[in-house]
């Protein structure tokens, strides 16, 4: 195992090894393995729900086999020389916290939670990769999407200051774990947080921050902005010690249903001043930035999408000026760049780096099932549903505008989603699918352990496409 450079340290604007040498860390979020999210592996709803019901189905000795396949091939030596092979020299990690409190046993916690964590930063740091932790669903919810493992569209976390301290909890036992690990960059105590009043967020950081220092003097934080790493406007003057602050910056032009990216002016102006925006706080403070999330989602035979190629070419195009921008935008305005970690590393096609083959067993098993999730709409990520479908919505949707004051529209928090965001956040991604995770999970019926092996190898890198302009395109920006 090559040692690296020491622990990595915050220096003004800039992250820096041992010796003050700037380390810009680069790369992507492995994704869907140990916080499973639906667009990336294809079942509806959110983990917790999705794996109850699932674990009824196949019975307790094929559930466990069959994830302990799925998380070995989701991450292993093969993916890391690929990952190096593009000089990519940061893995983000997200992680559920379920992994360690099985039930949901606050009370309990769980050490074999770190049998799957270990392996994938073990093996990030025998390829000398990096990797940034990141708790990507806490105790209650730390915001109100499905991402952060939440069927409740309410983010818990914020109202309950027991799930709060677990969480803190949680983060001091990772830090004495990994406190002697110089391949771990640093721990993010949150993936987009949503606190609606602002402070009980920095009062977590701030507290995470004390904790976590007491047992581990070594490593940074990556501190994602409020209203999912978007907003520091409540953040302090005073920068909360050792920390790096973390944007997420996806752009309208890399999604189905918003303008086509053509390059002009005016469009590479308005991807400039989103990016300003967010990083005016650490201009201000005169702190290091790393954008912890973007990317565009692609076209898709797979999923019937038309015009695949022009789509794609001016998503492409978005992402590089995108990637320009962050190349000179470090806050101290020396044209020194910042860091990121594009989203995401693996899937079955909608935003992969690498993606699951059309041919492969994943795929032809589930096809019925994908086709009718696709048809639905249930997924936020990539939603295209035909007419038919979403005039149902549509028809609820204009009963809410109708019924519901204007100035209300966007009174329920965050409100970059206004009414027709949480209708089809809350019937939709919410109860649609919870009742659809029932039908899912019967696709997995009475598989044997060697159908349930070939499932989960659709995963293996062997077994994977590689989207090759895209990675193209991130190499030569690293």
């Amino acid at each position: 195992m090559s040692t690296g450079s020491g622990f990595l340290q915050v220096k003004g604007t800039k992250i820096v090894d041992e010796n003050g040498k700037q380390i810009v860390l680069k790369g992507a979020a492995v994704g869907g393995g140990l916080n499973m999210e639906n667009f990336i592996t294809g079942f509806p709803g959110q983990e917790d729900e999705h794996k109850q019901i699932l674990l009824k189905v196949l019975g307790k000795e094929k559930f466990d086999f069959f994830f302990d396949k799925f998380y070995e091939y989701f991450w292993a030596d093969d993916d890391a020389k690929f990952f190096k092979s593009l000089n990519f020299n940061c893995l983000r990690i997200p992680v559920n916290y379920r992994h360690f409190y099985p039930d949901n046993d606050l009370e309990n916690f769980n050490p074999d939670g770190f049998k799957w964590l270990d392996r994938y930063v073990d093996i990030c740091s025998k390829h000398g990769i990096y990797s940034v932790i990141d708790l990507h669903a806490a105790p209650g919810g730390q915001n109100q999407d499905w991402h952060s493992d939440n069927g409740t569209h309410h983010a818990l976390l914020w109202s309950f200051p027991y799930f709060q301290d677990k969480t803190i909890e949680l983060w001091e036992k990772i830090a004495a774990h990994y406190k002697d690990n110089t391949w771990v960059a640093g721990y993010n105590p949150l993936n987009e947080p949503a606190d609606s009043k602002g402070y009980r967020l920095i009062n977590f950081y701030r507290k995470v921050v004390d904790a976590v220092e007491k047992i581990d003097p070594n490593h940074i934080f990556f501190l994602d902005g409020n209203k999912y790493a978007m907003d520091f406007t409540e953040f302090p003057d005073e920068p909360i010690k050792k920390s790096v602050y973390a944007i997420h910056d996806y752009s309208y032009y890399g999604f189905p249903g918003f303008d086509v990216f053509t390059g002009s002016e005016e469009q590479k102006g308005k991807l400039e001043r989103q990016y300003n925006r967010k990083i005016e706080y650490m201009k201000k403070i005169q702190a290091p930035v790393w954008n912890g999330e973007f990317g565009p989602v692609y076209s898709s035979e797979v999923r019937g999408d038309t015009d695949i190629v022009a789509t794609n070419l001016a998503r492409y195009a978005s992402l590089k000026e995108q990637l320009s921008i962050y190349s000179r935008g470090d806050p101290s305005g020396d044209g020194t760049g910042i860091g990121w970690s594009i989203w995401v590393y693996k899937d079955i096609g909608y935003q992969g780096l690498t993606f699951v083959k059309p041919e492969s067993k994943y795929y032809s098993h589930l096809k019925d099932w994908l086709a009718k999730k696709q048809r639905l709409g249930i997924d936020k990520w990539g939603r295209i549903a035909p007419k038919e479908v979403e005039s149902i919505y549509d028809a609820v949707k204009d009963h809410f505008h109708k019924e519901i004051p204007e100035k209300f529209h966007k009174a329920v928090y965050p409100n970059n989603l206004a009414i027709d965001g949480y209708i089809d956040r809350v019937l939709r991604e919410c109860l649609l699918s919870q009742f659809l995770t029932f039908e899912f999970a019967e696709y997995f019926r009475d598989l044997s352990f060697e159908e349930l092996d070939e499932l989960a190898s659709s995963f293996k890198f062997e077994n994977l496409q590689t989207r090759d302009e895209l990675n193209a395109i991130l190499s030569a920006s690293v």
